[in-house]
């Protein structure tokens, strides 16, 4: 094997490896907020985005989070066993349906209400980092193509 080739399959030299335990950290570190309320990380963000535009297709919240049909229906199942959300087939195709949430599912806003800044306490960055890596994310993300 060449030095080129060796180089560039070691750990260190590899964007993939820090994103992806970055990631791993940031996400758990939200666990312990998340965990008394019931919810996962991945069930906290799709609320969200019902909290932002109640009424939200599956396809909507799918696109939204980056996440596929496989990953999302169960969650949302989970959430509406919970009392959070109610799932409703749309009237002008029985294919698309819709998020909505329950009363419940507002007043656990509330409840999340502090949730974002206890997680942020974790990172140890400025505020000037955090949206310096914010930005550089979001124009990796936007830039990505498989």
């Amino acid at each position: 094997m060449d030095t080129l080739t060796e180089q560039s399959l070691r750990l260190e030299n590899q964007l993939c490896f820090p994103l992806y335990t970055a990631a791993r950290l940031v996400t758990g570190s939200y666990t312990p907020f998340l965990k008394p309320l019931g919810l996962t990380y991945t069930q906290y963000v799709a609320m969200m985005t019902l909290w932002a535009e109640d009424g939200l297709t599956v396809g909507e919240i799918g696109a939204l989070l980056h996440l596929d049909s496989g990953t999302l229906t169960p969650l949302l199942k989970r959430l509406e066993q919970h009392g959070y959300v109610r799932r409703s087939r749309s009237e002008e195709d029985e294919r698309v349906v819709r998020i909505f949430l329950t009363d419940d599912g507002r007043a656990l806003q509330e409840k999340c209400a502090a949730v974002p800044l206890k997680a942020g306490e974790c990172l140890r960055l400025t505020p000037q980092e955090a949206m310096q890596l914010y930005s550089l994310l979001y124009k990796l993300i936007d830039g990505y193509k498989a």
